[in-house]
């Protein structure tokens, strides 16, 4: 008891200070991902952020793969969340950078392209293709490789399991990387020269269509002024014969006075032309006592 009550007067020991402390003590807080992000990225220097600024203006135009910086493989969710994050160390707000909104904005539209499941669909077949030509790259590449055929033998699923393998390194990504470059730059140039052609023909077509509406334009107004003067023609030729024709060259053909022939003469009276037609000429050969 003396001992129990000299405790309690010398106070409380250490261990029942960190109990009262420890109870005291406020829970900590759970703290929100994005508001660790935008912690994060509000310590960033301002190196890093123009840096990303370039990196997205100089980026490849035609894959919004390489834009937001993402792999070929990468899924809905990894696009929005690598928007989220790169959106936030370019954002005009954050960052000095002059190009800041149009790098922003380009983000934005490369989100939009990749989150449409027409537009995905359509950049992944030639994703497709491209990552094709690199498989058949690497096997004609390694069909004498003695490392790559013994590695193929040891493997359980092998060659097929070494080429997933390799699938999954960087280099792999980096070759088709390039090689999407080269597919998507001749499909478009492809498709832009055949909508230069389809610009040209229907350029074509219009020009004709327009040529024909403007002749059939001119023969409208041609015969229209034609029945429009009918009156004025007639009365005029009518005015012409009751004059008894004009006396003076009109510029108009006169057709041939008619000939008779004379009853006090036994021949046909011929044109001036005919009256001395000269004989026919003679046959040739021997001749006849």
């Amino acid at each position: 008891m003396a001992d129990a009550d000299s405790a309690d007067a010398a106070g409380p020991g250490p261990s029942s200070l960190a109990q009262s402390e420890q109870k005291a003590r406020p829970a900590p807080e759970e703290l929100d991902p994005d508001d660790l992000l935008k912690e994060f990225f509000s310590d960033l220097k301002e190196v890093d952020r123009d840096n990303e600024v370039n990196r997205i203006l100089w980026a490849f135009k035609l894959n919004p793969f390489e834009k937001l910086n993402l792999r070929f493989d990468a899924t809905a969710e990894d696009v929005k969340r690598q928007y989220r994050k790169l959106s936030l160390m370019v954002h005009p707000d954050k960052c000095k950078h002059p190009q800041a909104s149009n790098a922003f904005d380009i983000l934005g539209d490369a989100q939009k392209e990749l989150l449409d499941d027409e537009k995905r669909e359509y950049l992944l077949k030639f994703l497709e293709i491209a990552r094709e030509d690199v498989r058949t790259d690497r096997r004609k590449e390694t069909k004498h490789d003695n490392l790559v055929r013994v590695a193929s033998l040891l493997h359980e699923e092998g060659r097929e399991g070494i080429e997933a393998e390799w699938e999954k390194t960087d280099e792999f990504h980096e070759r088709w990387k390039m090689k999407a470059r080269d597919v998507l730059a001749r499909s478009e140039w492809r498709k832009r020269k055949l909508n230069k052609r389809v610009k040209e023909e229907t350029l074509r077509l219009e020009e004709k269509e327009k040529e024909v509406k403007e002749r059939v334009k001119a023969k409208k107004e041609h015969e229209k002024q034609w029945e429009t003067t009918r009156d004025q023609r007639v009365s005029t030729w009518h005015d012409y014969l009751k004059g008894g024709g004009n006396k003076k060259s009109t510029g108009m053909v006169k057709p041939p006075k008619l000939k008779t022939n004379d009853d006090d003469k036994l021949y046909v009276q011929r044109p001036v032309g005919e009256q001395h037609r000269p004989p026919p000429p003679k046959p040739a050969g021997p001749k006849k006592d």
